[in-house]
Order: structure tokens, then sequence, then C-alpha cells
């Protein structure tokens, strides 16, 4: 498992090991401090993995060096053979047809190596791109989650002090009625601001 992946778990055990909001079965008290160190450190590990991830896919040029590197030995010994066959010109007709016959091979066996190599680095990449997708996604879910459980939280203490608010307005204004309650006509005062 790597750094990233542990990071990543542990996130999800720190937020399964939040307390819960009161009141509520789905929201949970985060400790802003402890998430934003293991975001910090997840952010710090991404481009090591990702390095590591570039060197795998660095290796292509290893690969196809130890391609080229068979074909001009393939070549080579073609070459050697035609010249060991070059003494008469039935020979050398014959000498012509096999070098070709392994030239073509020679080629034939690189192309197939070089294209093998191609693919095997293609797929290297393209999983070391998955991989980074998702661990981002996996982040991206993470932060998405944390600003849905502030912002809810926020319009919670929002409605606690907006009826806070109205008890302490209603209680002023039925302070200020007069003592006369035959009175029809009650002054009711508008909230200080």
């Amino acid at each position: 498992m790597s750094r990233i992946e542990q990071l990543i778990a542990e996130i999800e055990e720190y937020i399964d090991s939040c307390k819960p909001q009161p009141f509520s079965n789905n929201k949970i008290l985060v400790n802003r401090e402890e998430l934003e160190e293991l975001l910090v450190e997840l952010r710090l590990r991404v481009p090591d993995e990702i390095k590591q991830y570039q060197k795998i896919i660095s290796n292509q040029d290893a690969i196809l060096n130890d391609a080229r590197t068979q074909a001009d030995a393939m070549l080579r010994e073609a070459t050697a053979q035609t010249n060991e066959m070059v003494n008469e010109h039935e020979i050398v007709q014959q000498a012509y047809a096999a070098a070709n016959q392994i030239v073509d091979e020679a080629n034939q066996q690189a192309q197939h190596i070089l294209d093998a190599a191609v693919n095997d680095a293609n797929n290297i990449r393209q999983g070391a791109v998955q991989y980074t997708d998702d661990l981002l996604a996996g982040l991206q879910n993470i932060i998405s989650h944390s600003m849905e459980t502030t912002q809810s939280r926020f319009e919670s203490y929002m409605n606690s002090m907006q009826s806070s608010y109205d008890v302490v307005t209603g209680n002023r204004n039925e302070l200020r009625v007069p003592a006369d309650s035959s009175n029809e006509h009650t002054e009711e005062y508008p909230p200080e601001e």
C-alpha cells in the first residue's frame, strides 16, 4: 500500500472517528487542524508517487534501446554471414537472398520488440495516470464532504441564532406593552439593529 493510500485511509478513519453533531446522524464535528495536517501531507506525497511512476515510464527508453541493440546484433550477424558467402557468383546470389531474408526477419523482430515496448510503456503511463486520477478523486470527495459538513453547521448555527433573536425581540415587545390592557392600540417596537 502506497503512502498516499495510507493517508487516504487515515483521513477516512479520522472522519469515522469524529463525534457526530448533536441531533444529527450524518453530520460530524471535525478538528480543522488535524484534517488540514493530513491533507498537507497528502499534497506533499502526491508528487513523490508521480515521480515514481514517471521513473517507470522512463524505462521505456531502456526497453527501446535493448530492442535496437538486438536488431543491430541481428543485422551484424546477417552481414557477417553475407560476407562469408561472397566468394563466387552463385554463392553471392544465395548470400544476397539469405541476407535479405535475415534482414527482413531482423526488421520484423525489431519492429515486434519496439511495438511491444511502446505498448508496455503506454499501459504503464495509462495506469499511472488512472491511479493518480483515482487518488485525486478520493481527495476531491473528502474535501467536498468537509465543505458540505461545514456549510450545514453554519446554516444550523444561523438558524439557532435567528431563533434566539426572534425570542429576544418577542420578549422585548412584551415588556413594552402598556399596563392598561384595555387599550386597543399597543405599540410594537421594531427590533434594534
